[in-house]
């Protein structure tokens, strides 16, 4: 169970009840009646999530009629289902070529794509779809979605604003397109997309939410009492958001017991609506410290990929890593890219090899290593515009991959970026998470998830002596030249006064801390959880002993 949620695609990204999505939905489904029992069978199983069992007829039925495109699609689909992607892909693939008009199975096939970050063969397919069905909102949302993901945020906005403008009445397409132009630094425009969406819908919770989550955003009297007057109309989801508006709205008052509430009740409410098992990651972690010994280096070490072009900033969420990656793009070396899929999909092929990760990482020689290197700075190579000697991949989640990355790219460097674990932890609490971030939302499970990311650099930290270098964000703040020179000092890059100018920087992200890092340094939220210690009891028992060694 990963701690990251997989992109999803553009039918589930979008709310199945605007009624726009539903017709789109409707006229892409295929009609054509299933005349075999044995398929409807297949075709019932699938959409009761009984996967495996649907895989199981389907494939009989393929060994007899392998052209089948309906039983392509729909075993497609069931094999996404149960996790191995790579064999979707080529399912779908099949699909299409068997049936080269059948829009639902190339859709299908452009939401894989996207889903195993092919982002340029899902772009592809997805044109086609556009060529014939120019205004097909579920195509111009995975296309937008796709095109975000290259890092082609203007053109993004550009879909965003048509779907918009082409359903001036859909709360939800204004909301993206709001978030849109946040994204590329568009704050008023911003603003006034989501005000849009608010008109048209007074109890759109995620339209508040994502007001409140520009951070530099503060509601007015009259916007709290619309708010709570809203929560009384709004189904569950805009509950949830409104609570996570309040939270924030009440926290800027310094009313902290009604602001604690309503992060509180928010949290709860999108705990319900997640899967996530705490076990899970610490044995994950266990595994990582089992395999990645100093003999196992000592043996592998120097197989991969000698490239030192990539730079890997990693660490909890809210630790202030977008802070970190956008003073690093300032510097005239080095290019800025995202939070980069590509490592975290390589573990789940490796895991698809028939091993487990990351035991299966033990099976790879010297050359297999290699290759994986090669295929990283291939894969990411679209990302870089700038043609800089180095780029920064900013997953934080991949502090549970360190083992791999020093294995196929021995010569990258590893930034781990931490903040004092309370600090951290509360800011997680006061966010809501698109993706990612699954312990997020209990107390218990999300401080025992810190305990664990420190757990696991602590042992690279014993294994690997200097080989991660540690950034703590309070050390920032207080003394940025400071620190600033001695990150890259460890980088082997001279100092740039722009570093310290990085608010300057007008790049285009896609972050919760978009907003934060357009503006100079600040402390505002340095000590921001101390308002809320009184209820942080159970938090700091998650913690543990990590509470007093965080650093």
């Amino acid at each position: 169970m990963p701690i990251t949620l997989d992109k999803k695609d553009s039918a589930s990204a979008l709310s199945d009840e605007d009624e726009i999505v539903q017709a789109a939905a409707a006229a892409l489904r295929d009609r054509r009646p299933l005349k075999d029992a044995r398929l409807k069978e297949a075709a019932t199983a699938l959409q009761n999530g009984e996967h495996a069992a649907a895989e199981r007829l389907l494939s009989a039925w393929l060994e007899r009629r392998p052209d089948d495109s309906r039983a392509l699609h729909l075993l497609g689909e069931a094999t996404l289902k149960l996790g191995r992607k790579e064999e979707a892909e080529t399912l779908l693939a099949r699909c299409v070529a068997a049936a080269p008009d059948y829009d639902a199975g190339r859709f299908s096939y452009a939401s894989t794509l996207y889903q195993r970050n092919r982002l340029d063969a899902s772009l592809a397919e997805l044109e086609k779809l556009l060529a014939a069905h120019r205004r097909n909102i579920l195509f111009l949302d995975l296309k937008s979605a796709v095109l975000t993901a290259m890092g082609r945020h203007h053109d993004s906005m550009l879909c965003r604003r048509e779907l918009a403008e082409a359903h001036p009445n859909s709360a939800e397409l204004w909301i993206k397109y709001g978030k849109a132009l946040r994204s590329i630094g568009e704050r008023a425009s911003a603003v006034d997309a989501l005000r849009h969406a608010i008109a048209l819908k007074p109890t759109s919770g995620n339209a508040w939410w994502t007001l409140a989550d520009m951070k530099t955003w503060c509601f007015s009297d009259a916007e709290i009492s619309a708010m709570e007057s809203a929560l009384g109309k709004a189904d569950a989801n805009d509950r949830m958001y409104l609570h996570f508006a309040l939270g924030r709205a009440y926290g800027d008052r310094e009313n902290f017991a009604k602001s604690f509430d309503n992060y509180a009740r928010a949290n709860a409410m999108k705990r319900l609506t997640v899967t996530y098992d705490a076990d899970w990651l610490s044995a994950q972690i266990a595994k990582v410290k089992a395999l990645f010994t100093r003999d196992f280096f000592e043996t592998h070490g120097g197989d991969g990929h000698p490239s030192p072009e990539p730079i890997f900033v990693v660490g909890m969420q809210r630790a202030g890593s977008t802070l970190v990656e956008q003073i690093l793009g300032s510097h005239s070396a080095i290019e800025a890219t995202a939070e980069l899929p590509d490592i975290t999909l390589m573990a789940e092929q490796l895991a698809e090899t028939g091993s487990p990760y990351p035991e299966a990482i033990a099976t790879l020689d010297a050359a297999a290593l290699r290759r994986l290197g090669e295929r990283y700075l291939e894969t990411t190579r679209f990302r870089r515009t700038r043609g800089a000697p180095h780029f920064v991949d900013k997953n934080p989640y991949n502090f549970l991959h360190i083992g791999l990355i020093r294995l196929i790219l021995p010569n990258a460097k590893i930034v781990d970026v931490r903040r004092h674990p309370l600090a951290c932890c509360w800011s997680n609490f006061c966010a809501h998470f698109e993706m990612g971030a699954l312990f997020a939302y209990r107390f218990s499970e999300l401080g025992r998830a810190y305990a664990d990311y420190a757990d696991a650099m602590a042992h690279f930290d014993a294994t690997l002596p200097g080989s991660v270098h540690r950034l703590i964000y309070e050390d920032l703040i207080a003394y940025p030249e400071k620190e600033i020179r001695r990150l890259l000092e460890y980088l082997g890059l001279p100092f740039e006064e722009t570093c310290l100018a990085f608010h300057a920087n007008a790049r285009a992200m896609n972050s919760v801390s978009s907003e934060q890092v357009r503006r100079p340094i600040y402390t505002d939220a340095l000590e921001q959880w101390r308002n809320y210690e009184p209820w942080l009891g159970p938090l700091k028992s998650a913690l543990g002993r990590v509470l007093e060694a965080w650093r």
